[in-house]
């Protein structure tokens, strides 16, 4: 069966090849002749590199281990440019979303929408969005034949990684969700993050950005790097912004001058302008109106309502750029809503568990704009709630934590807000940033410990807040409990 494929076996270091066909072996003039230019042949490393990574794949998952980024990075030693061979055969466009919070979900919620219009996606869906990451998304879409069937990759990137990712694939389209600071000691300082993406952006001319309008730093990254791009945003305020948020991009990158802003969405998201220069907030392609923010949010675009069943305001910005994305495609977004009745965010954005009677939601929260945001999506529910946080430093997630000291934490002082556990290897520096502002904790290292804890005293809603290397632990141990019987 696997000689009827077509197969390139080397066999001296001078790269000279025997090309198989139906179990036959021809050099590569006869073999061009029988087959025809229609189909490349497949490098015997690459099909051993993709045999070895499923195997790696699905021994992790048997262990009940990650094995997304082992794949990957397995397949990269065997055949070090196989991401670039496999994402040659996706057969219409390739999509990057990058950016520094709502990567994962705006990336699956694009790919869900393309699923929806009768397309065959690559999807990095765990978010494992470095170079090994990535390529293990290929990999393991791939037949054991080292053929991808797909009319789309949708792939998450890490802002750094684009430098390690972008020599391998050529992106259509990059979606970008927003420049926040983030791992003050990986990134460092926001601009550096923004020389890497305007560098890679350059060297990809053709590609098209589907750009935050509302986001100064991403607006300004895409006008002045002189890609095509498409706008989203909210064009009118929706909530009183009455928080002391830590905002970034206070000053014009092009002239230095202090903008201008005649209202804030969060952070340093909104309406904008320099009275230096005149830059100023584009004109929105995707303009989200009538933006209902409750229990479920709800918003106008292109004269259609689009409705969706979970909470956070930042949630508008993610369904409004897999909106932009799938309509730049050229698609009508006809069965948009209907991707959005059945999508479930998973992989711990505002994910839900039932243990015992107790609703459990687990979010991620890895930076100040991301946190803030969390707590404004945790206080929209006015219901009595138990709260959990927890905090590693880990190299993942930055040994630098001092960000937890420009988050928002006294909104938390609610009576709604019943009590709240600190957890994680930083547990102690998350019990005293609440010492400062007045709010009492329990101290629980042991995560499991602590929602075991909580369930047990019979909490009904309990939020579950964690930074990156503690959410995957986490979100095992929920779904393990989800399981248990009573």
């Amino acid at each position: 069966m696997l000689f009827k494929k077509t197969v390139m076996l080397y066999y001296t270091k001078r790269n000279c090849g025997l090309y198989f066909l139906n179990g036959k072996g021809y050099t590569i003039t006869e073999y061009r002749k029988r087959k025809g230019k229609q189909e490349k042949p497949m490098n015997i490393r690459t099909l051993a590199a993709i045999w070895a990574a499923k195997f790696a794949g699905f021994a992790c998952k048997k262990l009940g281990r990650q094995g997304v980024t082992w794949a990957g990075k397995i397949a990269l030693r065997i055949s070090p440019h196989i991401l670039k061979e496999l994402s040659s055969q996706v057969r219409k466009e390739i999509f990057v979303t990058c950016g520094t919070n709502g990567k994962t979900t705006t990336n699956n919620m694009l790919c869900a929408a393309l699923e929806a219009e009768g397309q065959k996606v690559v999807c990095n869906h765990t978010g494992s969005n470095m170079l090994n990451g990535v390529v293990a998304a290929f990999v393991l879409s791939a037949g054991l034949n080292g053929r991808l069937d797909a009319d789309y990759a949708c792939i998450e990137v890490d802002e750094a990684s684009t430098r390690h990712v972008f020599p391998h694939l050529q992106p259509d389209y990059m979606v970008m969700t927003n420049l926040f600071r983030d791992q003050l000691d990986r990134y460092g300082e926001i601009d550096i993050t923004m020389n890497i993406l305007e560098e890679m952006i350059r060297k990809v001319p053709k590609m098209k950005v589907i750009v935050n309008g509302d986001d100064a730093l991403s607006a300004y990254l895409a006008m002045d790097c002189g890609n095509p791009y498409i706008t989203y945003g909210i064009s009118k305020q929706v909530l009183k912004n009455d928080t002391n948020e830590i905002r970034e991009g206070r000053f014009c990158k092009r002239c230095g001058e202090r903008l201008q802003y005649s209202f804030y969405h969060y952070s340093q998201l909104g309406d904008y302008k320099c009275p230096g220069c005149g830059f100023t907030r584009p004109a929105l392609d995707y303009d989200a109106t009538d933006v209902k923010v409750a229990d479920q949010l709800s918003f106008q675009v292109e004269g259609r309502r689009l409705v969706a069943n979970y909470r956070g305001f930042y949630n508008v910005y993610n369904i409004l750029a897999a909106y932009a994305g799938v309509r730049t495609a050229g698609y009508s977004a006809d069965h948009f809503q209907d991707m959005l009745n059945k999508f479930n965010p998973e992989n711990g954005r505002m994910e839900q568990f039932r243990i015992r009677g107790c609703s459990v939601t687990l979010n991620l929260a890895k930076n100040p704009a991301g946190f803030n945001q969390n707590i404004s999506a945790v206080m929209q529910d006015t219901a009595p709630k138990d709260i959990i946080i927890t905090i590693n430093d880990n190299a993942q997630d930055g040994r630098d934590i001092s960000w937890l000291w420009d988050v928002d934490f006294d909104r938390l002082m609610d009576p709604s807000v019943k009590s709240i556990t600190v957890s994680g290897i930083r547990c102690q520096d998350m019990r005293l940033r609440l010492k400062y502002v007045d709010i009492p904790s329990m101290l629980e290292a042991d995560v499991e410990k602590a929602i075991r804890a909580r369930v047990e005293d019979g909490v009904s809603n309990l939020y579950v807040l964690v930074n990156y290397t503690a959410l995957f632990g986490t979100r095992n141990i929920l779904k393990r409990m989800e399981g248990e019987k009573e």
